[in-house]
């Protein structure tokens, strides 16, 4: 599970970041601030993984905060939430090496792909190599031309699947367990799972010693 951080100056925007990235099981916000410097002193003690930071805030900036966290070295990823989209200030972050830069408002949607973003750069990065597939995937958002989600499926959804079909055990997890991790509905999680399977990114075999009705089963294709 990823640490998260939020760095927002504004009560109500940071109650949104600290509930749309908790929907997601794969990460928990283990400290909020209101200002940069504070966040750099903590993080500056304390691990996490990803930073979810304003830009305007008062006496010390998101940008500021970026700053000083590159020049002491400290290991934590950015996803930028802001009202400040003027192309100098944008070109600046993305020269930090933000992983997302949201301009509010924003939905929980678009907040969702930047966090599935910072995943898949994760992902990459994991080995001592990396593959073609996982940079393809880092930098095209989900795939090169006709690897993403198809007409009527959201790409977002689809990258969680994929995490949760990661994690299973050798012999793969029902559609309802699948359901229970990724707090999607049993029918949607079928559907996206019988689409991967299609593509043969993952494999469904049915387990007979069920003791009852026999199930399928779904895990990442070998």
């Amino acid at each position: 599970m990823y640490r998260v951080v939020i760095v927002e100056d504004d009560p109500m925007v940071s109650l949104l970041d600290r509930t749309f990235t908790e929907k997601d099981p794969r990460f928990r916000v283990v400290q909020t601030f209101s200002d940069g410097r504070s966040a750099l002193e903590w993080l500056s003690q304390n691990p996490a993984d990803l930073a979810v930071v304003d830009v305007y805030m008062p006496l010390f900036t998101g940008v500021e905060l970026l700053h000083a966290l590159r020049e002491r070295d400290i290991p934590v990823d950015a996803i930028m939430v802001t009202a400040a989209n003027d192309s100098s200030t944008v070109d600046q972050l993305l020269k930090l090496g933000v992983v997302d830069y949201l301009v509010k408002p924003f939905t929980f949607e678009r907040f969702q792909q930047a966090l599935d973003t910072f995943c898949r750069h994760r992902e990459a990065m994991a080995g001592e190599a990396v593959t073609q597939g996982a940079l393809d995937r880092l930098f095209a958002h989900g795939g090169s031309a006709g690897t993403g989600a198809p007409k009527g499926m959201q790409e977002s959804t689809l990258e969680r699947i994929r995490q949760c079909l990661a994690s299973a055990p050798k012999e793969g997890l029902t559609s309802e367990a699948v359901s229970r991790q990724t707090g999607l509905s049993v029918v949607t999680v079928r559907r996206y799972v019988n689409y991967l399977v299609k593509r043969g990114e993952a494999a469904s075999t049915v387990n007979y010693d069920t003791g009852g009705r026999p199930c399928r089963l779904y895990r990442p294709q070998n």
